[in-house]
């Protein structure tokens, strides 16, 4: 089963990459773009005998490894 686990800054936690980012399409003039967040996509194959069973394991990967908890949040997305 294919997983995704998109990981991103939680509101308030400075994103230096997102200021750099909406900076750099700013100055190629994408000046209506009002603000960036970089987050990360982490893609997963799991070995599992439902969707639930997946979707469990992926939970505790980024509880345990992919997301630090004080600073970020995150997402699992079932990839079909």
């Amino acid at each position: 089963m294919k997983i995704a686990v998109n990981v991103h800054l939680k509101a308030g936690v400075l994103d230096p990459q997102g200021k750099a980012v909406l900076h750099a399409l700013h100055t190629l003039g994408f000046k209506e773009v009002e603000d960036v967040r970089v987050g990360k996509q982490i893609l997963l194959n799991i070995n599992a005998k439902d969707k639930e069973e997946a979707i469990k394991k992926a939970e505790e990967m980024a509880k345990e490894l992919l997301a630090n908890p004080v600073i970020e949040n995150y997402e699992i997305e079932v990839k079909e």
